[in-house]
């Protein structure tokens, strides 16, 4: 399996041949013989010593969080060469009788998962580059709650007003949702596309995914919502150490690769030349350092606390996401996939780290179990490769300690509702006695991360945007004005308008309810003649429709 499977050919060599001639007795007489030819050597780019390093602490942490398995990528993100992949769970090869079929799989390239919050460097970078946005714009992110398509979705917390540094830092759902909607579906796809999503990366190992990736006419009215959150979207630990690495490259893209040459076969020393593969552009340098500076800000305020390294910077985004349950067909409330990715040192990234650890038990954020695996696999590192430091050591560990510390609270970064729970009815919404929330003040953490460095941007020319609180009545007043940032969303007080599904295949019928967010109940085949409810009644997300088809 792996890398002998996919280069067994140059590895096998060519066996020598003897050529006897016999005589008509079966006598031989004379032979020819041809020397077997040694296989090609095939030179990695895997670190054995950091190799060993993150085996050692994906080891660790399953061990200390239970997962089920996990998995941890390190890669120079300038040129590409993975330096180090470990899976787990592993396997002895000497012991073959103990050797499960799951063990065997390369999840680093197979597994196919969703990304949850690290999505958002794809929605908010996307953003930046269209110049829709700008790291210090305020979002009015409505207490933590917005409706798409009849659709609630809630944040983990009730976040107020949130520059796009602070949406990113605290991983808003509702921020990114905002800027997913302003970005527009086309755009969104096309950087989704860019980032090497729902494609392979070509790296030289068998069983690569290319993820699930679907294009926009299969996006139903609330994907865009979904997959800015990192739902609807399926992504292997590879594309998405990808994904950090062009941020951390200024914005290129480089195809991964854990082949660095290979080499005919020698008695003496060879030295070996990597050549990267070539790279793309996916945004521009200044995008990039734009989300550098943010992504920064998740490690020292935000969910990524635990992250903090000793005499370097770093920068990152964690990630937790809910695992489909598959005897129910819906999102499971007790299993989740949580994940960091990040690089460091900042202005110079030596290398990309990737953390996935699969249904935790107990602790299962991202912030809380997949950042502190990035700190001590990153620590080690950067000192083995002898990076210089770019922070200034703190003065005795306890300070270095404080900083790091934060509670559960502060790490937690998903939703408590996966998106398509049922938005209630304006009737039972209207008798809900609790007042309508206004915007809040930002934390002071938020307002630290409003913060943004000249070094890494013009000046603003102009006022500030002001904010104002996230009133619905406000909003759809036709004299109103809409403040810069804000993003008002017009719902359907009734829930979802049924369609008609009359004079439609059953097949043309079930697509239409599934754009519609809701379920079909087919009776009968041939053309539809009957629905329950008609068309034009308004019902919950989900409801089910009753139609009758004659032949």
């Amino acid at each position: 399996s792996g890398i002998e499977r996919e280069y067994d050919d140059q590895l096998h060599g060519k066996p020598g041949e003897m050529l006897i001639s016999v005589d008509a007795r079966k006598k031989w007489f004379g032979r020819v013989e041809k020397e077997p030819e040694p296989g090609q050597n095939v030179v990695l780019t895997i670190d054995e010593n950091i190799q060993y390093i993150a085996e050692r602490e994906l080891k660790q942490a399953i061990q200390e969080t239970h997962a089920l398995a996990g998995t941890l990528i390190v890669e120079n993100p300038r040129t590409g060469e993975i330096l180090a992949l470990a899976n787990w769970p592993t396997f002895d090869p000497n012991i073959r009788k103990q050797i499960t079929p799951d063990a065997l799989k390369n999840r680093a390239v197979s597994d196919v998962y969703e990304p949850g919050s690290t999505f958002k460097v794809v929605t908010v970078s996307a953003a930046l580059e269209e110049k829709l946005t700008r790291p210090n714009e305020i979002f009015d992110c409505q207490m933590g709650s917005i409706v798409i398509n009849g659709m609630r979705i809630r944040d983990h917390k009730p976040f107020g007003l949130l520059p796009v540094s602070g949406i990113i830092a605290n991983s808003s759902d509702v921020g990114a949702i905002k800027i997913a909607l302003r970005l527009g579906e086309d755009r969104f796809y096309k950087y989704i596309r860019a980032f090497g999503f729902g494609q392979q990366t070509g790296i030289e190992l068998p069983g690569e995914t290319r993820g699930l990736a679907k294009p926009v006419n299969r996006w139903s009215k609330v994907s865009i919502g979904a997959i800015s959150m990192g739902q609807e979207i399926g992504i292997s630990p590879l594309q998405l150490v990808g994904m950090v690495s062009t941020i951390a490259n200024d914005g290129a893209w480089v195809a991964p690769r854990i082949v660095a040459a290979s080499t005919q076969p020698q008695s003496g020393p060879q030295t070996v030349v990597f050549h990267p593969a070539s790279e793309r552009r996916v945004v521009s340098t200044i995008t990039a350092a734009e989300m550098k500076e943010m992504l920064q800000g998740v490690v020292l305020h935000g969910t990524g606390r635990k992250a903090i390294l000793e005499g370097y910077s770093a920068a990152g985004k964690t990630g937790t996401a809910q695992k489909l349950d598959p005897a129910t067909g819906t999102y499971s409330r007790t299993k989740y996939v949580a994940s960091f990715a990040g690089f460091a040192p900042i202005n110079n990234p030596a290398i990309t780290v990737a953390v996935i650890l699969d249904s935790a038990a107990g602790p299962h954020q991202g912030g809380q179990i997949a950042a502190p695996v990035f700190q001590r696999v990153t620590q080690q590192v950067l000192e083995y490769l002898h990076a210089p430091h770019d922070v200034e050591l703190p003065p005795n560990r306890q300070v270095l300690l404080a900083e790091r510390k934060a509670t559960d609270d502060d790490l937690a970064e998903s939703s408590p509702d996966h998106l398509g729970a049922s938005l209630e009815v304006a009737e039972t919404a209207a008798s809900d006695p609790s007042p309508t929330p206004t915007a809040a003040k930002p934390s002071p953490a938020t307002q630290r991360s409003m913060v943004v460095a000249a070094s890494l941007r013009e000046k603003e020319s102009g006022p500030m945007p002001v904010p104002v609180a996230a009133n619905s009545k406000t909003a759809s007043a036709p004299d109103s004005k809409q403040p810069t940032g804000t993003v008002v969303l017009e719902v359907e007080q009734g829930g979802i308008e049924v369609p008609s599904f009359l004079g439609k295949t059953v097949r043309a019928a079930i697509e239409a309810a599934e754009d519609s967010g809701l379920e079909l109940e087919v009776v009968g085949s041939g053309i539809a003649r009957d629905q329950t409810p008609t068309q034009g009644s308004h019902v919950a997300a989900g409801s089910r429709i009753v139609v009758h088809f004659e032949r």
